[in-house]
């Protein structure tokens, strides 16, 4: 094999590869002899099928088969040869592959960088650590009794006041034309409560039980449905009946009901629930000031590929956004080219970060088990009720889709490890400290997930 570089420019490699049409032939020629003595054609004796005749009928497959097969040997040769990590698959251009001719191909890459390591003893983090308090129990508490409340029908004939139900008809128009989805029959709405249209509940008050009204109300901008986002809406509405709700006390008698031994049991589960998410906060958090302090210690080049990669799904999923009306206030009044550059600096932070805890993983021989793998795929599968095997099924069949797996699992191993080597403060904090959004705080996924997967 002859290997001749053409192109040395950061990270990019290119090289022209020649293997001696010898070498091709002989290849071509051990094929199809493989093949002649398995073959059985009418006419012919098993394993004595002429070569011409294999030739005439095979030729043309078995020689594409030996072309791709030597094109990717002497890819990986030249690759472990000179010990170069590839960053993406190299892109491979076929110069002259005439069968009576030397095979010349020329191979296009780039490299994943060299990444000197930190010293992670150097690093400082501060880890928070809350407990829920008694009052975010107790409204817990309460919130649970009131989502039990039974709705009772007023007796007495009276105007709706605020804080009763009202079940009534009701058909939207926007321009005097119903919409999709704008029509409803015996919904019981809470008078100037939420959950509808800005303005379409408070407008109930002062409605009694066999009264009509037509109320005007304007859709927010920007509404989950786009075609109505700003637009201004007409309901003509029919009041049927009068409820008041009725709040069970948060007692032993409602926790029995929805399936606790007492009261004491439902505040244990309640605590423990919440207990769980402000430990979830706590690990992003620390997550996050760890991954922040890896990207102030860390600079090299990324691969153009792989951040072009991922700055395409950045702003694909900003497109899609965007068609459905969801508009970040923080976008909101940009040009595209403004946001252009900030989201191709996120999307370079997280493939540097990718990269970077790859390269801690194979450094440090971090690597992620199958028993870790079938836990994950498990737990995938038990969110698809009923089709769990389906799914498992599909992830044997699909190692990129396993791949998507191990990518997330590996990043926390990772965090875990370099957390043991950093300097970590644990602070206990409130609750309602915990739970402030920092500063600052990097938008979208923090971490590539396909670097990181490598």
């Amino acid at each position: 094999m002859q290997v001749t570089e053409t192109l040395s420019d950061g990270l990019k490699r290119g090289y022209s590869v020649v293997l001696p049409a010898a070498d091709i032939e002989s290849r071509r020629s051990k094929r199809l002899a493989e093949l002649g003595r398995t073959l059985r054609l009418p006419g012919f004796r098993p394993g004595k099928v002429p070569t011409t005749v294999l030739k005439q009928r095979y030729g043309t497959a078995v020689s594409a088969e030996v072309l791709e097969e030597s094109v990717n040997e002497a890819t990986q040769q030249l690759l472990t040869d000179r010990g170069l990590r590839a960053a993406t698959q190299p892109r491979i251009e076929l110069v002259r592959s005439d069968a009576a001719q030397d095979l010349e191909f020329k191979l296009e890459l780039e490299l994943l960088p060299d990444i000197a390591l930190p010293d992670f003893a150097a690093i400082e983090i501060t880890r928070l650590k809350a407990e829920p308090g008694e009052e975010q129990i107790t409204r817990a508490l309460d919130d649970l009794a009131r989502r039990h409340r039974e709705l009772v029908a007023v007796e007495e004939p009276r105007p709706a006041e605020k804080g009763d139900f009202l079940t009534i008809d009701f058909v939207g128009k926007v321009d005097g034309t119903a919409f999709s989805g704008g029509t409803g029959t015996d919904m019981d709405v809470e008078v100037a409560g939420p959950g509808f249209i800005p303005g379409f509940a408070e407008q109930l008050e002062g409605l009694a039980p066999g009264e009509s009204r037509s109320i005007e109300v304007t859709f927010p901008e920007p509404y989950n449905v786009a075609d109505l986002a700003g637009k201004v809406a007409t309901f003509d509405i029919t009041a049927k009946q009068l409820k008041r709700a009725v709040v069970p006390a948060a007692d032993d008698e409602l926790a029995k009901k929805i399936g606790f031994e007492g009261l004491d049991d439902l505040t244990s589960a309640v605590k423990r629930r919440f207990q769980n998410e402000l430990d979830q906060l706590a690990r992003l958090r620390t997550k996050r000031e760890l991954l922040d302090a890896l990207a102030g210690v860390t600079t090299f080049a990324v691969p153009q590929a792989l951040l072009e990669s991922e700055f395409a799904q950045i702003w694909q999923r900003l497109e899609a956004e965007r068609k459905q009306g969801k508009v970040d206030e923080d976008d909101a009044g940009k040009d595209d080219e403004t946001l252009k550059a900030e989201y191709r600096a996120i999307a370079e932070r997280r493939v540097r970060l990718g990269l970077l805890l790859a390269e801690i993983a194979r450094a440090n021989g971090i690597t992620v088990a199958q028993d870790e793998l079938a836990r994950a795929m498990r737990a995938e599968a038990s969110r698809y009720a009923g089709q769990e095997q389906q799914v498992i099924e599909f992830f044997r069949k699909n190692p990129q889709a396993v791949d998507r797996l191990r990518g997330p699992i590996l990043e926390e191993k990772v965090v875990d490890f370099v957390l043991e080597l950093a300097r970590v403060t644990d602070r206990t904090v409130t609750a309602e400290e915990l739970t402030r959004e920092p500063d600052a705080a990097p938008a979208l996924q923090e971490v590539s997930s396909d670097p990181a997967a490598a």
